[in-house]
């Protein structure tokens, strides 16, 4: 990314939107947002982290809850939530550092929910586990803020492997959401 000009770019949308670039407020916000950019856009640059595995067997692994915020490819605004990974291994386990890693790859993109879940099960996968599954939860500004003025949440989910089939597909599910029921009991 080319901060330089992303400056620039900043400073004549403030221009455009109405407001004056050398008021005190403003005269370092281009500067913030080509910083916050270079960070929030950093899944471009980033590789798999799954090389990193761990000889064990397990019949499944689930890491819930992991946090994630992306930006919406349609309207720029941010969408948040939490993402559920199960995967059944092959031999194999991956630490659950690799598995927030592989979350924050494809979420800091310019991003659709459906294609970051599919992305993230895809990436999973082609490590060689029987199956997949990953389940996301968010909100949506761009939903909430324009438009409808919603505060619905979407739910996309990806389904890999031995998860593809119904009966084991229904179990799985039932397994991540179960803690999330039990909490609220």
């Amino acid at each position: 990314m080319d901060k330089e000009r992303v400056k620039k770019l900043v400073r004549e949308l403030i221009i455009e939107i109405g407001e004056d670039p050398t008021r005190e407020g403003l005269k370092d916000t281009p500067e913030r947002i080509a910083n916050m950019y270079q960070e929030i856009f950093g899944g471009y640059e980033s590789d798999s982290e799954l090389s990193v595995q761990f000889s064990e067997d397990s019949d499944v692994v689930i890491a819930r809850d992991i946090q994630f915020y992306s930006m919406c490819e349609h309207h720029m605004l941010p969408f948040f939530g939490k993402i559920h990974i199960a995967y059944s291994p092959n031999g194999r386990v991956f630490g659950i550092s690799k598995l927030v890693r592989l979350v924050e790859k494809y979420s800091k993109r310019l991003q659709i929910q459906e294609r970051l879940t599919k992305n993230i099960a895809d990436e999973l996968f082609a490590q060689g586990v029987k199956g997949v599954v990953v389940l996301a939860d968010a909100e949506h500004l761009c939903m909430k803020m324009r438009g409808v003025r919603n505060d619905a949440t979407l739910t996309s989910s990806a389904y890999r492997g031995i998860y593809e089939n119904r009966e084991e597909k229904d179990g799985i599910i039932t397994m991540i959401r179960r803690r999330a029921s039990v909490e609220s009991h």
